[in-house]
């Protein structure tokens, strides 16, 4: 009785095997598509533009620069002349120190809140995040125009309280109104961030403090020692949001403009760059104004991100 083996079919090579692996998935190209054309029509394309812009300058011809106006090519010239401004300059220094304050003030209070509606019954937390994101959904204007009457001396009754109690407060003064303003930013985006904080705190295993309570740990253990530390991708997640945020701080000053005499047009470098294109009718400048911005707030995020990076690996 004879038997006959039958040949095992070859393997495919691992390299034919990797190569087919690495290849695009036709699929998945025509699901994005749409979102790389739109990304590309919408964020790409216009930085392109403004940097083109920036490049620019309007040149005049004859006697004493009333001929015929043309563009021609300037290089750098708009670049020089923005960061030779001393108020487009301080600009960035007050922004910074906004940030400074305003931004920790923000994220601690949106770590509380997130931290104590952790604690909350799931029939009062939903209602209480709810309040606590109201602020986001008023667009910026309108809620500036709203403190604005409580800032306004002879509207506002928190002037009327505090003057009744002895105290005469300038929220709109030169001194003030900086913190003014980094008020309404807070009262704005602090639910905003609590809602990325609750997020990244729903995803921690219960196990965890189910152990912790086992160990006797308290409800303050608990926080500092299990709960904070397992959110620090979200608390760096609202720390970059808040530092390109605070870059492009514009909505607020200008409409205080209005009333705070301290508010000038180039109170920051959005604002600065606003009113040359829009007041100034120079537009090349403003566009070498934004893409400065835009590589401030850049640096300063990706800046802090490699920070944050490198101390995590030291910690390990």
């Amino acid at each position: 009785m004879s038997t006959s083996v039958r040949p095992r079919p070859a393997r495919p090579d691992r390299a034919a095997r990797r190569r087919r692996r690495s290849r695009p998935d036709r699929r998945a190209w025509a699901f994005l598509g749409p979102f790389l054309a739109l990304y590309l029509f919408a964020m790409v394309v216009p930085i392109l533009y403004a940097v083109y812009q920036s490049m620019l300058k309007v040149e005049r011809s004859g006697p004493m620069g009333l001929g015929e106006p043309s563009v021609g090519f300037a290089g750098f010239e708009n670049y020089s002349l923005a960061l030779q401004q001393e108020t487009f300059v301080e600009g960035f220094g007050r922004v910074l120190l906004f940030g400074v304050v305003q931004v920790p003030v923000m994220l601690l209070l949106a770590l509380v809140l997130a931290l104590l509606l952790d604690q909350v019954s799931d029939r009062w937390a939903g209602l209480l995040r709810a309040t606590y994101f109201l602020p986001y959904g008023i667009p910026g204007v309108i809620a500036t125009i709203l403190w604005g009457f409580l800032y306004v001396p002879g509207v506002s009754p928190v002037n009327d309280v505090l003057g009744d109690l002895g105290f005469q407060p300038d929220f709109l003064g030169y001194d003030n109104v900086l913190w003014s303003i980094a008020n309404i930013v807070v009262w704005e985006f602090a639910g905003y961030n609590m809602l990325i904080i609750v997020a990244q705190l729903k995803s921690v295993p219960q196990e965890l403090y189910e152990a912790a309570e086992i160990d006797g740990a308290g409800p303050w253990q608990t926080a500092l020692r299990i709960k904070i530390p397992l959110v620090r991708p979200a608390l760096v997640l609202t720390t970059v949001f808040s530092i390109i945020g605070t870059m492009q701080l514009f909505a607020e000053p200008l409409v205080l403009k209005k009333v705070a005499p301290a508010v000038t047009t180039d109170y920051t470098p959005n604002l600065s760059a606003y009113f040359d294109a829009f007041a100034n009718a120079n537009l090349y400048l403003a566009a070498a104004k934004s893409v400065i911005l835009a590589v401030v707030a850049m640096v300063l995020s990706f800046g802090f991100l490699s920070l944050v990076t490198r101390k995590q690996r030291s910690e390990r």
